[in-house]
């Protein structure tokens, strides 16, 4: 089994695996007790806009879509926050309006290619060393932002109003849970793929809610629960040249079911 850490791709595609394990569920536990789980799958569809422009002007993909996830990301809590919207209309704004947006550059640009499917669904072989040092740095800067503001998140995301009286300013640092939740998207793309990134964000942090735990003890067990689900999703992908994207949403998915059969026996 080890001696798949022979080759180059699979050690860079381990390396970024393993940051995009730790800041998916990181970021991912504040959508959910917001209840803004399809966030997640939102910025994805955005962030597959900054993939084809990435990829028609032969740039960075993974930077345009750090950037395009950023940009949205900040409009849709302004439009959240200023109440003209509901918050589930403004994401089904974005998401449907970027998706065709997508869609029309696609098209545009001569139509899908192997590049864009790997963005898609992930693929362990694209895994360059320049979106391993992307992931790394911007890894580290979500994860120093959570553990900087890890107070100011937890209220915020509980009770905004409880925020505002505890002198908190709430929403900058909604705007900033958003933000770092578009990047931890955007870095995911390479690994786990536009279309199931929302999955690793959500499914490890339903999963250690099943112990019913406090707050931090679940963000931990969240973030060990989607470190085992991209370790067991990489190997199997690679022993059997499957999309490593489907195949660690599987591994994450089998282990809520798994969780869901012990608290059930407890």
């Amino acid at each position: 089994m080890f001696s798949l850490f022979q080759y180059d791709f699979m050690i860079s595609a381990f390396i970024a695996g393993m940051a995009v394990a730790i800041t998916a569920p990181l970021i991912g536990i504040f959508l959910v007790v917001r209840r803004y789980s399809l966030m997640a799958d939102t910025l994805a569809h955005v962030s597959l806009v900054g993939v084809a422009v990435g990829l028609v002007t032969k740039t960075q993909p993974v930077l345009v879509a750090i950037v395009t996830a950023i940009l949205a990301a900040v409009a849709m809590e302004k439009l959240r926050g200023s109440k003209k919207i509901f918050g589930e209309s403004v994401l089904a704004l974005f998401l449907s309006g970027s998706l065709a947006i997508a869609s029309v550059i696609i098209s545009a640009a001569g139509g899908f290619n192997t590049s864009l499917f790997s963005f898609l669904f992930g693929s362990i072989t694209t895994v360059l060393r320049s979106d391993v040092v992307i992931i790394l740095v911007m890894g580290l800067i979500v994860i120093l932002s959570v553990i900087a503001f890890y107070k100011q998140f937890f209220v915020v995301s509980f009770d905004e109003e409880l925020a505002k009286t505890d002198g908190i300013r709430a929403k900058i640092y909604s705007t900033l849970i958003v933000i770092l939740a578009a990047v931890a998207v955007a870095l995911s793309m390479r690994i786990v793929g536009v279309l199931l990134i929302g999955a690793l964000m959500v499914i490890p942090v339903l999963t250690a809610v099943q112990f019913g735990r406090g707050f931090l003890q679940t963000m931990l067990l969240s973030i060990l629960i989607s470190i085992c689900s991209v370790f067991l999703g990489l190997i199997i992908s690679y022993e059997f040249s499957l999309a490593s994207g489907g195949t660690i949403v599987v591994i994450a998915l089998s282990l809520f079911l798994l969780s869901l059969l012990i608290n059930r026996k407890a």
